[in-house]
């Protein structure tokens, strides 16, 4: 799993590819907790998902595990460009309803 970041204006982007699954969950968490720890004060972070080619349920735990860290700071996030198989899991699960979709 690869992890690199951007900061555009007040906006924190974290881009994932690679395999979003139990195998790399704690590695990502960390160093995506670290990112945003780093950028606390970002306006809104996104997470942007196109090079992200699995992920399973251990994917949206992470997703949504980011969404309260970000919360409690009252900082919005957002899921950027999934794919199409990432989407249809996403969709499925409800998580947009939390994490919008940019």
């Amino acid at each position: 799993m690869n992890i690199s970041s951007q900061k555009q204006g007040a906006d924190l982007y974290i881009y994932l590819s690679g395999e979003l699954d139990e195998y790399n969950a704690s590695l990502v968490r960390d160093k995506v907790d670290a990112l945003i720890d780093a950028n606390i004060s970002s306006e809104r972070v996104i997470v942007n998902l196109a090079g992200v080619k699995f992920m399973d349920s251990t994917g949206i735990g992470f997703l949504i595990g980011r969404y309260k860290k970000l919360k409690r700071c009252s900082t919005p996030m957002y899921i950027q460009e999934p794919n199409l198989n990432a989407d249809k899991i996403l969709n499925i699960s409800g998580i947009y309803s939390l994490i919008p979709k940019l």
